[in-house]
């Protein structure tokens, strides 16, 4: 049975899991790019020129001290803060049982769903050739409907990794990115595009088939790309195995570097993994 049609058992996990956290999500996201935190959960934002009119208690005296100027202290309530949640849907992603795309379906539905509860506002899209957006608003309605746009979604064509800089558009400097992908792309493309976000704080979730790991498979095969439709015949050695596997780690270690030496953070997840285990280990490292 696929994975994304156990999403109400799945959600009842989180909403148990809910109850033990305290603090609100975006607490978990800012971390150090948070300059300051004042009471009436407002944070720091930036200084402007204080003019007539303006609330007197927000003046910053120290700065006063220093300048001889008055300057306003302006804040932007955390709530401002858009949780951008992204799936890859290209045709690499429609592979193993449940798919790759299915599991990563569901655990972006748990990052959303996360954000509902904490009042958070989300965006939510895939992506492939070209970025699809889902209309983002509040309500449990949208958990629904995102289910329905998931599991109707057309699952095919080649990736442009590069498509993602479009999202740039809808990234805020105070935004959480969750990026869901097998990132079975060039680690030049993937740093370029992770590069163009390093003021905003991305999870990135690679999601792979246990048989793109473990590559147990050996003797005659036909091999399909799942993304170009091609085939083609081999006979898989032992050589060719092991070859296959420390070139599949070296590309891991790679892009998880990357995304680590931008600030960013990197898992990987098996889809023979239970989704909420995957999930709360995602969870987990963002703290």
């Amino acid at each position: 049975m696929s994975r994304l049609t156990s999403h109400e058992e799945f959600i009842k996990q989180l909403d148990r899991f809910h109850v033990v956290l305290k603090k609100n999500v975006s607490n978990q996201y800012q971390g150090s790019r948070q300059t300051q935190i004042s009471g009436g959960g407002l944070t720091f934002k930036d200084y402007k020129d204080y003019v007539r009119g303006d609330d007197f208690r927000n003046i910053d005296w120290r700065v006063y001290a220093r300048t001889d100027k008055f300057y306003i202290r302006r804040y932007e309530e955390e709530r401002d803060l858009i949780v951008h949640i992204i799936v890859d849907a290209s045709g690499s992603m429609n592979f193993g049982s449940p798919t790759k795309y299915e599991y990563a379906s569901l655990l972006g539905i748990g990052f959303a769903y996360l954000a509902l509860k904490n009042n958070e506002k989300f965006d939510f899209s895939t992506f492939a050739e070209e970025m699809s957006p889902v209309r983002a608003q509040k309500g449990k309605k949208q958990l629904a409907k995102l289910l329905d746009y998931l599991t109707s979604h057309n699952i095919q064509g080649k990736t442009r990794f590069e498509s993602l800089q479009k999202a740039t558009k809808l990234v805020k400097t105070k935004s959480f990115m969750v990026l869901i992908s097998d990132f079975l792309y060039d680690a030049k493309e993937i740093e370029s595009v992770l590069a163009r976000y390093k003021h905003s704080q991305i999870l990135c979730i690679q999601v792979l088939d246990p048989i793109e790991t473990a590559f147990s498979l050996q003797g005659d095969y036909v091999l399909e790309d799942m993304e170009l439709g091609t085939r083609i015949r081999t006979f898989i050695t032992r050589r060719l195995k092991n070859q296959y596997r420390r070139e599949m780690q070296e590309h891991i270690d790679s892009i998880k570097s990357t995304a680590q030496a931008l600030g960013h953070e990197f898992i990987t997840v098996h889809t023979g993994e239970e989704i909420f285990d995957a999930f709360y280990k995602a969870y987990k490292a963002l703290s």
